[in-house]
């Protein structure tokens, strides 16, 4: 049995809320939002991966803090997985000396603070019994989503999308599939939003599920603040046949 502890789920930040990062064990992160703040300096050094959906700012804000509050207390380099185009992205535009340093040569390129994988749609990363599956996603940048499987039951987290067939189309082949995470960004009244920013509004995700023929539990990540309340309004008007869940900070899954 494995346990996914939900440190940030959020699609902004504001009192409690706290943007996208689930810790997997005590030594995975999926994503490292702000939600990544939760972790004491014990727990942080003990991240020894982090697999990214996307590059978006939500998603990847707290690696840089990661790395350089952590990496002098460990002996390996922290494992940054995410596919070539991300990577990229995260290459030019964050460790690039400029916003910050680039760790894969600090305190040297022998002995890095941090280093890169490649991961590609499709492939499985095997760590310790646990496999995490690259998932398509449909978003404005190059993104995935992750299949956690526990060897008995699996979870699927979307990542960022909106209307992907492909994504059904592998969830559906999932015969120990128990819980999907999935999100929904904004309210129906936002849906010209939603449709040009790749994210999902109530009504989006409603035709979506009719594609999922199988029976997991469901709940919802990346609410905007602010918009909460409203958006599972029209989630439970919206959508048949499934009772979605507002996904929680704090929530852990034990699979």
């Amino acid at each position: 049995m494995i346990k996914l502890r939900i440190l940030g789920c959020s699609g902004g930040i504001g009192g409690n809320a706290r943007t996208t990062s689930m810790l997997l064990g005590n030594d995975i992160l999926i994503d490292a939002g702000t939600g990544v703040g939760e972790l004491s300096l014990t727990e942080l050094s003990m991240i020894d991966h982090v697999f990214i959906t996307h590059s978006h700012l939500d998603h990847i804000a707290c690696i840089p803090f990661l790395v350089d509050s952590a990496g002098f207390m460990r002996d390996k380099p922290l494992t940054v997985h995410a596919t070539e185009a991300t990577l990229e992205i995260i290459r030019q535009h964050i460790f690039n000396w400029k916003i910050w340093p680039d760790f894969t040569h600090i305190p040297n390129t022998l002995r890095p603070f941090m280093r890169y994988n490649t991961i590609q749609l499709g492939q499985t990363v095997e760590l310790q019994g646990r496999r995490i599956t690259v998932l398509p996603a449909n978003h404005v940048v190059p993104a995935v989503g992750f299949q956690i499987d526990s060897g008995a039951t699996s979870l699927v987290f979307s990542g960022d999308t909106t209307t992907n067939d492909a994504l059904w189309k592998v969830v559906n082949g999932i015969a120990n599939l128990r819980y999907l995470i999935i999100e929904t960004a904004f309210c129906n009244a936002e849906k010209e939003l939603a449709v040009r920013s790749k994210h999902l509004c109530p009504s989006m995700l409603a035709e979506e599920l009719l594609k999922l023929k199988l029976n997991p539990e469901i709940y919802i990540t990346h609410l905007k603040p602010g918009e909460v309340e409203l958006t599972m309004q029209e989630i439970g008007e919206c959508v048949r046949g499934f009772t979605p869940r507002m996904l929680q900070n704090g929530q852990v899954f034990q699979f």
